[in-house]
């Protein structure tokens, strides 16, 4: 006989469990405790199995024949609606315990340190997690929602931090997606908050255009009383056009003193390709007694408080702060936009070949390999040209530009 409201009502609990059928395969059973668990029972083949549907009140025997009827429609088509079952569960407990720091934190493993990117890059991501692990760090991946990654980043908007909220914001898209391809989650909430952020002002590094004034910079970086590698430092990067971060992560055993060049590998440049740097002799000259000074080993620009450290990334910013000058007149990022614009003004040398100085990428694949190729003797030239012009503006003479190119 099928069970009915007042029947299930009326089940009492006995000293052991036993089973009152419904239909179909349905049946409750009453623990000694009293509870009245609903469960369904068919066959795989030759094999019984058992299905738990919940317990009653909280089930009703209405909702209990509902579920019973998907289960057999499951067996009909070939699942197995217990098995089913227990993927789910596992499937959300390993969800569950994919929090966002959890995952952040293997994505930075896996496409960071293990591919050996920069360590300021290492450091900045890092950077960016705490700054979202407060709100979101413990939530599951799975579950969270684009509000709750909005909030974080709004109040870095209030404190006036636009352009590290835009940051952040990219951070915590790349790490769900890497999230989904690992299917720890089911989409990239971040995605829906783009326009909901402040468009930060975009903001230029200072740089020093005017000859003269390079040329008061040359003099007074020539007089520095600092740290004795901070100022050898100082004096090469105006030569070699790389970012600052490439140059205080420089290894002796990227340079060819004798040929006059510097490999940068992919792993320390910005768009994740090698680099040869051209070097003039003033720079050969600079390195080598700098090397005479530390050696051959290990960082050419070691930290001041540890040899297997680099320099700090605001030491040669410090350092023109301490000669007087602001971060609006100077920065060491800004070198870069002093030789681009100061090479190009000459018209002596193919833009191509100033921008692969300069190592901006090609969006061009097979083109940006072609230049590389076709501008390296030509760069070659240009660095030699532009140290001497340097050395001509530090002496506050005449410059003449070249006759070659």
């Amino acid at each position: 006989m099928p069970l009915t409201e007042t029947r299930l009502r009326a089940l009492k609990a006995k000293d052991k469990p036993y089973k009152v059928a419904d239909q179909r395969g349905l049946y409750v059973e009453v623990t000694p405790a009293g509870s009245k668990l609903w469960r369904f029972r068919y066959r795989i083949g030759k094999i019984e199995k058992k299905l738990s549907i919940g317990s009653y009140p909280e089930v009703s025997l209405k909702q209990a024949r509902d579920a019973t009827y998907e289960a057999r429609q499951a067996v009909a088509s070939g699942g197995d609606p217990a098995l089913e079952k227990r993927k789910r569960k596992i499937r959300e407990e390993f969800l569950t315990a994919q929090t966002f720091e959890t995952v952040a934190r293997e994505y930075i493993e896996q496409f960071m340190v293990q591919n050996g990117r920069a360590e300021a890059t290492i450091i900045k991501a890092n950077y960016f997690l705490d700054q979202l692990a407060p709100a979101i760090g413990n939530r599951p991946m799975n579950d969270i929602e684009p509000f709750e990654v909005l909030a974080p980043l709004k109040r870095l908007e209030a404190t006036g931090k636009h352009e590290t909220a835009k940051k952040c914001r990219s951070f915590a898209g790349r790490v769900f997606r890497y999230g989904v391809a690992t299917t720890r989650c089911k989409a990239d909430p971040t995605s829906m908050l783009k326009g909901a952020l402040v468009t930060p002002r975009a903001t230029h590094y200072a740089a020093i255009l005017e000859p003269s004034e390079l040329g008061g910079l040359l003099r007074a970086i020539d007089d520095y009383t600092g740290y004795i590698v901070t100022k050898f430092a100082l004096q090469i990067a105006p030569h070699v056009f790389v970012r600052p971060g490439e140059l205080r992560h420089a290894e002796w055993h990227e340079f060819d003193l004798i040929d006059g060049v510097w490999k940068i590998p992919a792993g320390k440049m910005k768009a994740r390709r090698p680099h040869a740097v051209p070097l003039s002799k003033q720079v050969v000259g600079h390195l080598t007694d700098l090397a005479e000074l530390l050696g051959y080993e290990g960082y050419v620009l070691p930290s001041a408080r540890s040899s297997k450290r680099p320099m700090s990334e605001n030491t040669l910013n410090a350092a023109f702060r301490r000669m007087g000058f602001s971060k609006e007149e100077v920065t060491a990022h800004g070198l870069r936009a002093t030789a681009s614009t100061l090479l190009n003004e000459s018209g002596l040398w193919n833009p191509d070949a100033i921008e692969r100085a300069l190592a901006h990428g090609d969006s061009n694949a097979v083109r940006g390999i072609y230049h590389r190729g076709k501008h390296f003797d030509e760069r070659v030239r240009m660095a030699q040209w532009w140290s001497d012009h340097l050395d001509e503006l530090r002496a506050g003479s005449k410059v003449i530009k070249a006759k070659f190119a």
